[in-house]
């Protein structure tokens, strides 16, 4: 595990680097809107539970860094992201200070719900906040849907697929069980995966899926796991 320093550091470096994305916003601007970010959280934290508190003294490296990573591998058209059981933002909210147009946080639990609405508002940030349960979402297709310790691969696939179009890609952080649960994700969908190292954790990986497509004998709507939304 690197240090809070050197996270900050490495954060710094990868926004440094220009990934031609029409969106992007200046190294300056990030780094006003993630400070700040981190400071709101602090500040909540000390009065409600939004992340596990011992991650709280580790929060450039086991937050901010982490969601970070997911920038270079957004496609350079991304206009609208899905971030499915946000919690205190992450990943979602930092790809949105990071310049992405247009995110949608979906949070069921209305406490976390409100700080994403306070955190968007602080930051002039294009968030909608849905304070609901993944299902109950309609008839919103993104370029990009994200995830992070939600639920197992297989169920993840469940709730993507509907905001999901034919070009879409879903990027999930996950840990050491990935290659069993993508084993088992490929009982039932049919989807091409890229995975990229973690840089925050040593078995973790990201996992970049696209092309997804339920099996002819499958019921996508089928739930495989218990989920953590």
């Amino acid at each position: 595990m690197i240090g809070e320093r050197e996270a900050q550091k490495a954060l710094w470096r990868l926004l440094q680097v220009p990934y031609g994305t029409p969106w992007a916003v200046s190294h300056e601007t990030a780094q006003a809107r993630l400070t700040r970010y981190a400071d709101l959280l602090k500040d909540w934290s000390a009065r409600m539970n939004l992340v596990a508190p011992s991650t709280l003294p580790q929060l450039w490296q086991r937050h901010l860094l982490d969601s970070a990573q997911l920038l270079p591998l957004l496609p350079r058209e991304t206009s609208c992201l899905v971030d499915m059981g946000s919690g205190a933002g992450f990943p979602g909210l930092v790809l949105a200070a990071l310049g992405v147009p247009e995110v949608h946080l979906i949070e069921s639990i209305g406490k976390k719900a409100r700080f994403l609405e306070a955190v968007a508002a602080d930051l002039s940030l294009n968030i909608i906040v849905h304070n609901c349960r993944l299902e109950a979402i309609r008839g919103l297709k993104a370029d990009v849907v994200t995830a992070r310790a939600l639920t197992s691969l297989p169920d993840l696939l469940r709730y993507a697929a509907p905001f999901m179009g034919p070009s879409s890609v879903a990027l999930f952080l996950k840990g050491e069980k990935a290659p069993s649960e993508l084993t088992e994700a490929r009982k039932y969908w049919t989807f091409t995966c890229e995975e990229t190292p973690s840089l925050t954790a040593p078995t973790g990986v990201v996992l970049a899926i696209c092309k997804l497509k339920a099996h002819k004998d499958h019921d996508p709507r089928r739930k495989h796991a218990k989920s953590k939304r």
